[in-house]
């Protein structure tokens, strides 16, 4: 059982991540104890299936005895190695060159973070390096995508464009730029892929135009299923599209996969899904299914070599204490190991039943759209499918919705809008995935018999 002591050492000391402070002392910490496979269970005993994976991340599933004997025994021969003066250990070097072989296109070199947050700052100061390297360094614009998740770091954060992130803090800074999402349910061109397509290409080139040209701007970014801001997946050939603009423009492309990838959408990689090779790629969280932290930067050989060249016999001064932690890169490996030893399938099998399973949630009064791709899916909710109108804020959809869910013995993403995010782990089986589908079914039932949901729907 949880003990009173517990929560009140939480309330008194522990800053919990995107979280209202004064909301969550009200509330109290939900304390989890243990998990495996896909079910979570918390202090109380309550057992839960983890919609989620956690944050994204725990695509192999809790409780993979072979990724915790990787860790233990990775600890037991070098607990840690540094990456600085020179020096390394087999596992790191061993995941960098798995990592290459499998990545898209000529995206052979790695460098290892802790997260995807520190992984798009590296970007960062990766594409400054190399503009400046080149003899540009007036192409110093980024753009990204309004509601894009690309990390909370203070410059992560200005790339994100999820109101949140910025109010209070600052950002995004001036020369951090954004052009609207393709969100196809609620795109002004309407849901078309052509027109959603030609929309976003003449948004790119408008916005480059405003910073005064393609000889002012470095970079764009994109999520190839935008997570955080709600699970928008975009028309077939956008991804496509915005990358050969990029590239007919001199602008370097960076794919944010730190969500998409390792089998979340069904390859290994989110852009093999349009055969696209970006300048340079962030994953992180599936790289070791979120059992210890580490996130990495994929480039290609093309900006490394002028990065390279233009250091000369000087330090690239960029550098993290914990980068290519050798037992991070021993649980990557195995993590790895798994994924190509059947988890990948079980992941695009179970991805189907599940978008199967949520698309059968279309009748109901309050789903507006299903939407995904693999194990990567969302229902938004409206109070009027003709008209698309989310649940008014009053009604407090994300808390509401979490705690009825939780209560249903079903851990899922409430996001403030009213849109449900799912990213189970690869390892479900057929009844957890059906489980997960009928409780989201009960969920909503009981949202609709609220007196204040009803009342927003007449």
């Amino acid at each position: 059982m949880l003990s009173n002591s517990l929560i009140e050492l939480d309330r008194d000391h522990w800053i919990h991540p995107v979280a209202s402070y004064r909301g969550h002392e009200k509330a109290g910490v939900r304390v989890l104890r243990s998990a495996k496979g896909a079910t979570v269970t918390d202090a109380e005993g309550r057992q839960l299936i983890d919609g989620f994976a956690g944050l994204w991340c725990v695509n192999a599933g809790y409780g993979q005895e072979s990724i915790v004997e990787a860790a233990a025994s990775q600890m037991r021969e070098l607990a840690y190695a540094t990456g600085y003066f020179s020096l390394g250990s087999e596992p790191a070097i061993r995941l960098a060159a798995e990592l290459a072989e499998r990545a898209p296109g000529d995206l052979d070199r790695v460098y290892f973070t802790l997260g995807g947050s520190d992984a798009v700052d590296s970007t960062v100061r990766f594409i400054r390096y190399y503009q400046g390297a080149r003899g540009k360094p007036e192409k110093d614009q980024f753009i990204s995508i309004a509601q894009g998740y690309h990390g909370s770091s203070t410059v992560g954060a200005g790339l994100t464009a999820l109101p949140v992130f910025h109010a209070g803090f600052g950002v995004p800074y001036d020369w951090q730029h954004k052009i609207p999402s393709h969100y196809t349910y609620r795109n002004p061109v309407g849901a078309e892929p052509a027109a959603v397509i030609a929309a976003s290409l003449d948004a790119l080139k408008a916005k480059v135009a405003e910073l005064g040209g393609p000889e002012r701007v470095a970079a764009f970014y994109c999520e190839p299923i935008q997570g955080s801001g709600g699970v928008l997946v975009p028309p077939p050939g956008w991804v496509k599209a915005m990358r050969e603009l990029c590239a007919e423009l001199d602008i370097l492309f960076v794919a944010d996969e730190v969500i998409t990838g390792f089998g979340r959408t069904g390859p290994l990689f989110a852009c093999e899904d349009e055969g696209i090779v970006p300048d340079l790629m962030t994953v992180a969280k599936g790289l070791t299914s979120g059992y210890v932290p580490m996130g990495a930067v994929l480039m290609s050989q093309k900006i490394y070599q002028v990065i390279a060249d233009g250091a000369g016999a000087a330090a690239v001064g960029h550098g993290y204490t914990y980068s290519a932690h050798p037992v991070s890169a021993a649980v990557g490996l195995e993590v790895l190991r798994l994924y190509e030893n059947g988890l990948l399938d079980n992941g695009r099998k179970a991805g189907a039943r599940l978008m199967e399973g949520l698309h059968g949630l279309s009748d109901h009064p309050l789903v507006g759209e299903v939407r995904g791709r693999g194990m990567l899916a969302a229902v938004e909710l409206v109070t009027d499918k003709a008209k698309k109108t989310p649940l008014p804020a009053a009604c407090l959809p994300a808390q509401r919705v979490f705690d009825r869910a939780w209560g249903n013995g079903l851990v899922i993403r409430a996001f403030a809008n009213g849109i449900l995010g799912y990213a189970p782990p690869l390892c479900c089986t057929d009844a957890e995935i059906d489980a997960i589908v009928e409780r989201t079914r009960k969920t909503l039932d009981e949202t609709l018999a609220d007196p204040d949901v009803r009342a927003a729907m007449a």
